[in-house]
């Protein structure tokens, strides 16, 4: 069930996104951790390490918030490369989410450096004002965010249990408050048929890459049918050894992604129905996995956004523009149980984007390091702002 927005629970009434003293101490803090959070960055981005395999990422996160005075968990949640980190009274709970993660083959093109430093800036400047807002800051190292759905699993685990917001920054070719993603499934699919010579007695093979075949010409045949969002997309990556062989197994890895999560599972039911088929239609076997957890769509808080909007802008950050879905992410999961935002912000000016060579460059750029700094204040901002919102948070 869809979380009640912070929108419907707490008024943004009486909140301020003007730099007064505090938030002024706030972006100093920022500044004043400058070069750390720079190093921090470069430092994961020169070891890229792909999904849950991040041991040096999570601990240098973990060093600095150490540092800091946090108490720190790692390995978190059941997983070796999950962190937590706390610090503050509370009551209010606010989450700032570091993604640490790289692509295979091309390291750091998503920029998950400038995502982990900046959480870890943002942490590190509210730090000193937590208990005059009656703040408790937890930091989420999340492992496995291109693949693996780390997020989650650590929802399943508690890691957001008693949150009342999360927020992280990604780098992207543009200014995004408003942030937008589909629902993503995975599929695997394994054939099994059955051996055969296909001169001597092919009347007595079974073959599995028949079976693929069936199934591939089932699904370009429904794809007339489905919504214009929906996608269906994989690669087949096994069919047989030989030709002089009839294959005996094959395999293909599949991707569903659909504009929400509830339609996700209708997507999925259909497109299971095609692989079976194929194996009707060829005397097969079919095996069908999920390989990771779904991503759901991202559903960002109303108020959040807006606070987001208002000390982005304050920063001097460019106009936001809308864009419909256009990614995925397992910050989806946790925007459907906690009040989320995930705002993009632009490191390349449209010149590149995420999964490619060059968006690696851009994320150690100038361009890029600004962003990680105005991330981490642009969300420190937003959860005194938060904070403020919510008169409970300091009795007032």
């Amino acid at each position: 069930m869809p979380h009640p927005t912070h929108g419907e629970a707490a008024a943004t009434h009486g909140a301020t996104t003007a730099p007064d003293d505090l938030k002024s101490a706030v972006r100093q803090g920022v500044e004043g951790h400058r070069d750390d959070l720079i190093a921090l960055s470069r430092r994961i981005h020169g070891h890229p390490e792909t999904a849950f395999t991040e041991h040096r990422a999570a601990a240098w996160c973990a060093e600095a918030l150490t540092a800091a005075g946090f108490a720190v968990e790692s390995p978190a949640y059941g997983l070796e490369t999950a962190l937590s980190a706390t610090l503050g009274p509370g009551p209010r709970t606010v989450a700032i989410v570091c993604e640490y993660d790289a692509l295979p083959d091309l390291g750091h093109a998503c920029g998950h450096n400038l995502i982990a430093a900046a959480g870890v800036g943002a942490a590190l400047a509210l730090a000193p004002v937590a208990d005059e807002l009656g703040l408790r800051i937890r930091v989420l190292g999340t492992p496995a965010e291109e693949r693996g759905a780390g997020k989650a699993l650590m929802i399943d685990a508690g890691a957001f249990d008693g949150v009342d917001a999360a927020m992280m920054v990604h780098p992207c070719p543009f200014e995004m408050s408003d942030f937008r993603s589909f629902a993503l499934g995975t599929l695997s699919v394994t054939y099994t048929g059955r051996a055969a010579h296909p001169s001597l007695n092919p009347h007595e093979g079974r073959n599995a890459a028949d079976a693929l075949t069936v199934a591939q010409v089932a699904l370009g045949l429904l794809r007339q049918h489905l919504p214009p969002q929906w996608r269906v997309h994989g690669i087949t990556t096994e069919a047989g050894t030989s030709p002089n062989a009839v294959p005996v197994r094959a395999t293909a890895s599949y991707e569903l992604r659909a504009l929400a999560a509830e339609d996700l599972a209708e997507l999925r039911a259909r497109v299971e129905d095609c692989f079976r088929a194929g194996a009707l239609a060829t005397g097969c076997e079919v095996t069908l996995e999920r390989p990771e957890p779904d991503y759901l769509d991202f559903r960002g808080d109303p108020a959040l956004i807006e606070l987001w909007t208002r000390n982005a802008r304050a920063l001097g950050r460019p106009e936001p523009v809308e864009r419909p879905p256009f990614a995925c992410t397992d910050m989806g999961n946790v925007s459907h149980v906690v009040p989320s935002i995930h705002p993009v912000l632009d490191i390349s000016g449209g010149a590149c984007g995420p999964h490619e060579p060059e968006f690696a460059q851009a994320a150690i750029s100038p361009t890029g390091e600004r962003a990680l700094l105005d991330g981490a204040t642009a969300m420190a901002w937003t959860a005194v702002d938060f904070v403020r919102a919510d008169g409970q948070a300091t009795g007032g």
